[in-house]
Parts: structure tokens; C-alpha cells; sequence
């Protein structure tokens, strides 16, 4: 059973500023399993090729914070527990 949730994006609702917690990725502790982006409910997050201070490539988890609701399931689903939930200020 895929978890895969996928929504067109033309056609999704923004967050707008109502959201009252943020999820926060440690990109020192993000191992790029892709677990949050199959569990997001928003599908709201993808997997990006970033490049290291030592030129080396790794996958980090990032979110697009115009669609993100801040429900937490990344934060709950993280193996490596890489994403915290940030009370907005």
C-alpha cells in the first residue's frame, strides 16, 4: 500500500499566516530517507540535492511552507528525528 500523497499544486490552498507551529529541518541530522515526504498530508515536501561545505551531495528533506499546515506528522515519522515543530513567535 503506497503512501504517496499528491495534490496539484495549481489547484492547492496556501497556508496564508494561520499556522501557529513550524516544522524545522536539522539538515545535520536529515538522512534523506524520504519518510516525511511520503507522510505529509499537505505533500508539501520534497527531497533536494544539497552540496556540503566538504563538495559532498546529500538528500535533505525541505518544506514549502506556503502549503504546510504544521500538523506534525514529519516531526512524528522522522526516523533520524531530524524535524522539530517550532512555536511561531
Amino acid at each position: 500500500m503506497k503512501n504517496n500523497i499528491k495534490h496539484n499544486i495549481d489547484k492547492a490552498t496556501k497556508t496564508g499566516d494561520w499556522r501557529n507551529v513550524t516544522p524545522i529541518v536539522d539538515r545535520n541530522k536529515c538522512i534523506g530517507c524520504g519518510t516525511c515526504v511520503k507522510h505529509c498530508p499537505d505533500a508539501c515536501i520534497v527531497l533536494k540535492k544539497i552540496k556540503e561545505a566538504n563538495g559532498d551531495e546529500k538528500k535533505l528533506a525541505v518544506i514549502d511552507y506556503n502549503f504546510c499546515k504544521g500538523c506534525g506528522v514529519c516531526e512524528q515519522v522522522c526516523p533520524a528525528k531530524a524535524i522539530k515543530m517550532v512555536m511561531d513567535s
